[in-house]
């Protein structure tokens, strides 16, 4: 990651694509797209998905990292080019705690990252926790970030050195809820700011060492996605803060909710040091799309009573435990039902863990790993016909990965202008 954001800094507009999914075949998806590269590539857990606790994938740093590691080693990925991030590394799980519990529980998160060998780090105190108002005084969030990097430093293994991110995007981590009305592109005031007021805390605590591997500061530069729609980069609205960042030598940005972003949006990002670009809800809004295109092709292969039933599973589950979703999609029974299952913010990605899920996904791949796919039904329900599947058998996980490679094709495109 040093060696591309080294090229970024003399000019070669090249960037990385930070892959924020802890779904098994999205991980495997974007692990076999690198394989026969020189390339890196970065994973990355946000502490919603991964804390002490097991978020809601169950597990912790150090299991997530073993479960990749388990992925990589499988598919014969060398460990040396993978690289793993927290995102948003924090009190955000915690914010229903007073500050000095959800701080003490953000620092043993930080610690648990570091420990585990995670060398991205996100370092994301913006919150307000309960008793307090959004937003906070960026300084106090300066302040808290900097405490955070006290304990990730104090636990990180002997000769790791991990690399830092600071500040923070609109909206709060977690998705947009509230349309995309009042997007605005961050102002250089703020960034400045923010870089100011991170290097006073971090120097204060004698963490000059630590702020020296600051890479990348977390702005808004003007793209959002909600339910149906995004907005996409213009580069003309965002041109002042893309000089800013060229007179802090070392630092670049990193842009989230780049999702859906047509990929000539993404590559003028990276050319104008927008140079890490997150993607999470696109990869597993693809991955849906693949699983309910296999769900389909099911539905005319497989007897009613040996059938996954995914959706249908998928559905009651989603209805028996509304809490991920029934916030951020209103409407009417049947408006609400076409959001549970197509809407970009993809709160369907917050399921597939579920035990009931899980085991109908599998029930389903297992059924068409056994069975020979007649190109008619891949073309009607997948729409596939792409050279890469064309020259081969067209098997259940390969119709899954392409859907997923399609979006990582636009994400390598945006960060190297090539799809090679």
């Amino acid at each position: 990651m040093r060696n591309i954001l080294a090229r970024h800094a003399v000019g070669e507009p090249v960037g990385i694509c930070s892959v924020c999914s802890a779904h098994p075949l999205v991980i495997r998806a974007a692990l076999l797209y690198d394989l026969h590269t020189d390339r890196v590539v970065l994973i990355e857990a946000t502490s919603n998905q991964v804390n002490q606790f097991g978020g809601y994938t169950g597990m912790t740093a150090a299991g997530f990292r073993d479960f990749v590691w388990g992925i990589a080693d499988e598919i014969g990925f060398p460990r040396e080019r993978l690289l793993l991030g927290g995102d948003h590394l924090g009190p955000n799980t915690w914010r229903n705690k007073k500050p000095a519990e959800a701080m003490e529980l953000s620092k043993r998160l930080l610690a648990d990252y570091v420990a585990a060998g995670f060398s991205k780090i996100h370092l994301d105190a913006s919150m307000a926790v309960a008793g307090e108002t959004d937003p906070i005084d960026p300084a106090l969030a300066a302040e808290r970030a900097a405490d955070l990097c006290a304990a990730a430093e104090a636990a990180r293994p002997q000769g790791v050195a991990p690399l830092y991110i600071i500040g923070t995007e609109v909206p709060v981590p977690g998705g947009e809820a509230n349309g995309l009305a009042g997007i605005q592109v961050t102002r250089t005031v703020d960034v400045e700011a923010t870089i100011e007021t991170h290097r006073r805390a971090f120097a204060a605590r004698g963490l000059d060492a630590a702020f020296e591997r600051v890479v990348g500061v977390v702005v808004q530069p003007g793209v959002d996605f909600d339910n149906a729609g995004i907005i996409a980069y213009a580069p003309e609205k965002a041109v002042g803060l893309s000089r800013f960042i060229e007179k802090h030598k070392g630092l670049v940005y990193e842009a989230h909710s780049t999702d859906f972003q047509p990929r000539q949006r993404l590559r003028e990002l990276v050319r104008d040091h927008f140079a890490i670009l997150k993607v999470g809800p696109a990869l597993t809004y693809a991955l849906r799309e693949g699983l309910f295109a296999l769900a389909s092709i099911e539905s005319e292969m497989v007897p009613t009573e040996r059938r996954s039933h995914l959706r249908e599973v998928i559905e009651r589950i989603m209805l028996d435990e509304p809490g991920y979703w029934q916030k951020y999609y209103p409407g009417t029974f049947s408006e609400q039902s076409l959001l549970r299952i197509y809407s970009q913010s993809d709160r369907i990605r917050y399921y597939w863990p579920h035990p009931a899920v899980s085991s109908a996904v599998d029930r389903l791949m297992a059924n068409l790993s056994s069975e020979k796919l007649p190109a008619g039904l891949v073309r009607q329900y997948a729409g596939l016909e792409r050279a890469r599947l064309g020259d081969g058998s067209i098997t259940a996980q390969s119709i899954v990965m392409d859907k997923i490679w399609q979006v990582l094709d636009d994400y390598r495109f945006g960060c190297y202008g090539q799809l090679s």
